[in-house]
């Protein structure tokens, strides 16, 4: 599989991280990696951690300015994209058609191709104009999947927590991984 993560500024760079090496461990998986400025920013002051982290994690990446690589293409064959974490402002340039980047050309073509596009969107509270724009994604066939938290499993630690999230994101974009947790139910 070829799967797109572009990561963005939002907070919440722990998903992109955290996906990424989930994605990097099944060996089925192609990683097309599209990181803005804002988002290796966030990167290193959430995480501590460098773009060249996030890179190594990923068979290719791209500068953002790349607007002629293969991504921007809609004859280049992906099977998902993920935007992780997924801003308010490139949610609403997606929605709009915005393609001033490679991370906005990229997810313009998932659209276009009727691909799968998950946008995990950092931001609370929502306003009326984030909820329309989240709207018109879905109607353009965009999944909305913001990481909230489950807690039906018990999660002990932080990264339980986000593991919650990024285990749906997986299950969305269909990428198989053993250490999915599911509901199976209470226990009896």
């Amino acid at each position: 599989m070829k799967i797109v993560a572009g990561v963005t500024g939002a907070s919440g760079a722990i998903y992109a991280v955290r996906l990424l090496e989930r994605l990097h461990a099944n060996q089925s998986v192609e990683i097309h990696l599209v990181l803005t400025r804002a988002g290796e920013k966030t990167l290193f002051l959430e995480t501590g951690k460098h773009s060249e982290d996030l890179k190594k994690l990923s068979d290719f990446s791209y500068s953002l300015e790349d607007i002629s690589c293969r991504l921007a293409s809609g004859s280049y064959k992906v099977d998902a994209m993920v935007v992780v974490p997924c801003s308010v402002h490139t949610m609403s340039a997606i929605a709009t058609g915005v393609t001033s980047n490679l991370l906005l050309r990229a997810a313009d073509v998932t659209l276009k191709e009727r691909r799968k596009l998950v946008l995990m969107v950092r931001e609370t509270p929502f306003h009326l104009g984030h909820l329309r724009t989240m709207a018109a994604l879905a109607e353009m066939g965009a999944i909305i999947a913001p990481p909230i938290p489950g807690f039906y499993n018990r999660p002990q630690t932080l990264l339980d927590v986000v593991d919650h999230s990024v285990d749906r994101v997986l299950d969305l974009i269909g990428v198989p991984d053993e250490q999915v947790r599911r509901w199976g139910g209470p226990q009896r």
